[in-house]
C-alpha cells in the first residue's frame, strides 16, 4: 500500500540542521514536515564528541535560552594537547565561548524547538529514494513507516541526514552545481563512550586531545561534567583503518583516572573531515550541516555549523517557496552565506588535515610540540595564523631537529591563506562556479605537492 502527503517543505533528519531549518521556515508560517529513522525516543540520541565552541551563539528559530539545560560544562576554557612522543602537554588558548553538552537531551531540546515552532515530526520512517520530476527538480522523497510506502512531495526538499546522505546518492544531480566530488575516504570514522569516572578528573576545565599511534587519528576525553567523560577517538577513512573500540580501551586503561570507570552510553557514527560542498544546493534541494560537509575538519567540531546553515537553508527556502522560484540560481544565495559565514575557514582548515595524512605521527607530534600553543590555536580554529620575525626565531631556537616540519608548515600556512582568499571570492551566480573552482584547483594543486599528501579531491 502507497499513499502521499504534500508539504511546502519536507526536511530529512531530526538533528541540528534540520530542526533550525524546520524552525526558520515553520515560525515564517509554512507546513514543515521532518522525516526521522528513529522512534520518537531515540531522535535525540547522536554520536557526537559533546564539546562545543561559540556556546554563545546559537540562531534565534531556537534560541540559546531553550537549550540552556544541555550545557553541563559551561567551566571549559582552553584545550589540552597531550603529546606522549615528546613527553609534552600543550596548554592551548581557544579563542570564543567554550562548552561540554549532553548530546541527547541537547538533541531533545532541538525537537521541542523545532515543534514548538509549528513543525511536523514523522518517527520510524526510512527515506529510500528522491522523487524528481523531468526537468529534474526535486518535489519529494518516498519512505517506508510501518511497512507502509509514503511519497511525501514539497516545493523544496532540504537534506538534513547526516554524512554520506543517502539522498544524494539516490538524486540525480549531474545537470546541477551541486558537489558529487564525494568520496567515503573524505570523513572520518569516529567513536566515543560516556563514562562515569569515581573521582573529579583535574581538567575538567579543558577538552584533552591526544594522537593516535598514527598520523590522521586522535583521542579526545570532554568532561561533561567532572566525573562524565565523552572519551573517543576517530580516524581519516582514507588511512589503514582502526580497532576503534579496542584502541579506545587500551587507553583507558592506560589512565588512572579511569580505573574502575563505567560505560554508560556507547555510539559510533561517520563525519565530515573534509572542505564545505562546493555548492549544496540543485533545483528543490538544499543540503545542510553533516550532509553538506559543514564540519570543522580538524576536529569534527559541527554543532554551530549545523545550526547557521539550517537557519540559512529555511531562510531561502522561504524565499524561494514565496517567490514560487526553486532553481539553482534562487537557492544560490544559501551558498553565499554558508562560505560567507564559516566556509571559508572551514576549506582553510582542511590544508591542515590534507597535511596531517602526509606526515609521520612522530615528525607531526614533534611540529606540534615545537610551535607556539596560541599559534596552534589559530591555525585549528580560524584557519590561519601569523608569525613574526621574533617570534619565529624563537620557535626556530625551541625546534631543532624539526625544522624541515617548520619550513614545510609555513609553507602550507601561506597556501591555506591563499586557499581563504579564493574562498572569499566566492562567485555570486551559478554560472561562475566552474571557473571558480578551476582557480581554487590551482591552488590544491600547490598545497599537494608542498605537503606530499595524495590528492584528496
Amino acid at each position: 500500500m502507497s499513499a502521499s502527503q504534500e508539504h511546502d517543505i519536507v526536511i530529512v533528519g531530526a538533528g541540528t540542521a534540520g530542526c533550525y531549518a524546520a524552525a526558520t521556515a515553520a515560525d515564517a508560517g509554512l507546513d514543515v514536515i521532518i522525516l526521522e529513522r528513529k522512534t520518537a525516543a531515540e531522535a535525540g540520541h547522536i554520536a557526537c564528541g559533546d564539546a562545543l565552541k561559540g556556546a554563545d551563539k546559537f540562531p534565534e528559530a531556537i534560541p540559546k535560552s531553550q537549550l540552556d539545560s544541555a550545557f553541563t560544562n559551561t567551566g571549559v576554557d582552553h584545550g589540552r594537547f597531550e603529546i606522549p612522543q615528546e613527553e609534552t602537554v600543550l596548554e592551548i588558548p581557544v579563542p570564543g565561548e567554550l562548552a561540554v553538552i549532553d548530546r541527547l537531551e541537547y538533541g531533545n531540546r532541538l525537537i521541542e524547538g523545532a515543534e514548538r515552532a509549528g513543525t511536523t515530526f514523522q518517527y520510524n520512517t526510512v527515506v529510500q529514494d528522491v522523487v524528481q520530476n523531468d526537468s529534474g527538480t526535486v518535489v519529494g522523497v518516498k519512505a517506508t513507516n510501518d511497512n507502509h510506502v509514503i511519497e511525501y512531495n514539497a516545493d523544496i526538499v532540504i537534506d538534513g541526514a547526516g554524512a554520506l546522505s543517502i539522498l544524494q546518492d539516490k538524486a540525480d544531480f549531474s545537470n546541477t552545481t551541486f558537489d558529487t566530488n564525494v568520496s567515503y575516504s573524505q570523513f572520518c570514522s569516529a567513536y566515543r563512550e560516556i563514562v562515569e569516572v569515581e573521582e573529579p578528573v583535574e581538567w575538567d576545565d579543558a577538552l584533552v586531545f591526544k594522537p593516535t599511534e598514527r598520523a590522521a587519528g586522535y583521542l579526545w576525553y570532554f568532561p561533561r561534567t567532572e566525573t562524565t567523560i565523552n572519551a573517543g577517538l576517530g580516524f581519516q577513512m582514507s588511512e589503514e583503518p582502526m580497532n576503534l573500540v579496542d584502541d579506545l580501551a587500551r587507553d583507558l586503561r592506560k589512565r588512572s583516572e579511569f580505573n574502575n570507570a563505567t560505560v554508560k552510553d556507547k555510539l559510533g557514527a561517520s563525519l565530515p573531515t573534509r572542505r564545505p560542498y562546493d555548492s549544496a544546493v540543485a533545483p528543490g534541494f538544499i543540503a545542510a550541516g553533516d550532509a553538506a560537509g559543514h564540519v570543522n575538519p580538524t576536529t569534527g567540531g559541527g554543532i554551530a555549523g549545523a545550526a547557521f546553515a539550517g537557519m540559512y537553508a529555511g531562510q531561502q527556502a522561504v524565499t524561494a517557496i514565496s517567490e514560487g522560484d526553486v532553481s539553482e540560481a534562487s537557492l544560490w544565495e544559501y551558498n553565499e552565506r554558508v562560505m560567507g559565514d564559516f566556509g571559508t575557514r572551514f576549506a582553510g582548515l582542511d590544508v591542515y588535515n590534507v597535511l596531517s595524512t602526509a606526515i609521520d605521527v612522530d615528525d607531526l607530534m614533534g611540529l606540534l610540540a615545537s610551535l607556539p600553543g596560541e599559534k596552534l590555536a589559530e591555525a585549528l580554529y580560524s584557519g590561519t595564523t601569523s608569525f613574526s620575525p621574533l617570534l619565529i626565531l624563537k620557535t626556530i631556537k625551541n625546534s631543532y631537529g624539526h625544522w624541515g616540519q617548520i619550513l614545510n608548515f609555513y609553507r602550507t600556512k601561506n597556501l591555506a591563506d591563499d586557499l581563504m582568499g579564493q574562498y572569499e571570492r566566492y562567485p555570486s551566480r551559478p554560472e561562475a562556479l566552474d571557473s571558480w573552482k578551476s582557480a581554487r584547483d590551482d591552488v590544491m594543486d600547490q598545497i599537494y605537492d608542498v605537503t606530499g599528501a595524495d590528492v584528496k579531491y
